[in-house]
């Protein structure tokens, strides 16, 4: 590819962006000087090349060909070599961001990190949040047919290193454990109001609390401003020990310090009668890959 600059009573400069070399003709073409670009361990060269046509007396020729050349030819070689040089510089930035934008090798270890992908509603789960890495992920159905939310999991790897190679049993015990760090990540499949996601989740938290710790329903539910939730709308729950960081669909945060209550989360998502079997059985699978 070419670019031609006119300049007036001056020649024609062109410019050929692939080789980075410039080419300076007088019209009608008698000479030509040729301005290479080098390699940057060496400094810029003018190489002078009289064309086959050109004869000796030509003042074109000699003014470029010349030792001690006029202003206006200097001026001109000068525009060529700023106008290589931001060539030059620009295809460097060029090729540095396509290597940074290529799509990672098949195997190689970016792949990781890829999302995962909720089959039943396209919803996606990064690889990693809260600093654990993502374990599996489900949809809560309700009436039968109605996939209010995707939810996916994330663990602590080092962790889950000591019982990820159990038994199935033993796995899911461990997944009841709230001192078995693990983040939930809860994104909405279509619009909710507030009132009717808090009540579902403390429907579902009451009966396995056992009448114990109830207040910290209360709590749970001031932790989510008076807003309704959209389709896309995400909440995280991030359960260490008695402790539960919560972080709501407008991204505020707050905290609720209760064993009783992340005990009875854990088995709203992992136990016997869990909300999302998928979920579960994803998660049970995922953990072993840790």
């Amino acid at each position: 590819r070419q670019y031609n600059i006119i300049m007036m009573n001056s020649p024609r400069l062109l410019i050929s962006r692939q080789s980075h070399r410039l080419f300076l003709r007088s019209p009608p073409s008698s000479s030509s000087v040729t301005l290479s670009a080098p390699p940057r361990s060496t400094a810029h060269r003018i190489v002078t090349r009289p064309s086959s046509s050109s004869s000796s007396n030509n003042s074109s020729a000699a003014a470029f060909s010349s030792a001690q050349p006029t202003a206006a030819g200097t001026a001109i070689l000068l525009t060529a070599a700023a106008l290589l040089y931001t060539t030059a510089t620009n295809d460097a930035k060029n090729n540095d961001a396509s290597l940074c934008s290529v799509a990672p090798r098949l195997g190689a270890e970016p792949t990781m990190l890829s999302p995962a992908t909720e089959p039943k509603t396209g919803i996606l789960f990064p690889r990693l949040c809260n600093g654990m890495t993502f374990v599996g992920c489900g949809v809560r159905v309700k009436y039968g047919f109605v996939k209010v939310y995707a939810v996916g999991t994330y663990m602590d790897p080092l962790a889950m290193s000591v019982v990820k190679d159990q038994s199935k049993p033993q796995l899911q015990k461990a997944l009841l454990d709230p001192n078995y760090p693990r983040t939930i990540r809860i994104v909405m499949n279509r619009n909710l109001s507030i009132e009717k996601y808090t009540a579902a989740i403390i429907e579902a938290l009451e009966p396995r609390m056992k009448g114990q710790d109830l207040e910290s329903l209360e709590e749970f539910k001031k932790l989510n401003p008076p807003v309704d939730l959209i389709q896309g709308a995400e909440m995280e729950m991030t359960v260490r020990g008695d402790t539960l960081l919560y972080k709501n669909a407008v991204g505020g945060i707050g905290q609720i310090r209760s064993g009783v209550f992340t005990s009875a989360l854990c088995d709203v998502f992992y136990g016997a009668e869990a909300v999302s079997p998928g979920h579960l059985e994803d998660v049970l699978k995922g953990v072993k890959k840790l």
